[in-house]
């Protein structure tokens, strides 16, 4: 089963800036819609932003306009650039390769293993 390693998660003031990355094991990764989804303390995991095989970006209403998600398909890797951070924005964040564009936003509809993730905290 695919596995993915995260990083690039921390400490942060609110209006501040992170960037996670996310590298992805096995082949044709080019071919796979990827995506970056968050839990938060006694919340369901969510989906924060999806990009499709084709570069076609998808993003949940309270982010739009403040991260974007971008790929690298020589580097098997996934990235989230997250400005004006919020309190909010606090959770654990995962990457994950959803099974469709249809499912892009269902968490359990993956093809992936969820590993650790990487924590986000934004400070008041």
């Amino acid at each position: 089963q695919v596995q993915f390693v995260e990083s690039g998660g921390g400490l942060v003031q609110t209006g501040g800036s992170l960037k996670l990355s996310c590298v992805a094991s096995g082949r044709a990764f080019s071919f796979y819609d990827m995506a970056w989804y968050r839990q938060a303390p006694g919340r369901q995991r969510e989906l924060v932003a999806a990009i499709a095989n084709d570069y076609l970006t998808n993003y949940i209403d309270s982010v739009k306009g403040r991260f974007t998600i971008s790929r690298d398909n020589a580097k098997n890797t996934v990235y989230l650039q997250m400005n004006s951070l919020k309190p909010e924005d606090t959770a654990v964040y995962s990457c994950n390769r959803p099974q469709s564009k249809s499912t892009w936003a269902d968490p359990r509809r993956v093809y992936g293993s969820w590993g650790q993730g990487i924590q986000v905290t934004v400070s008041s």
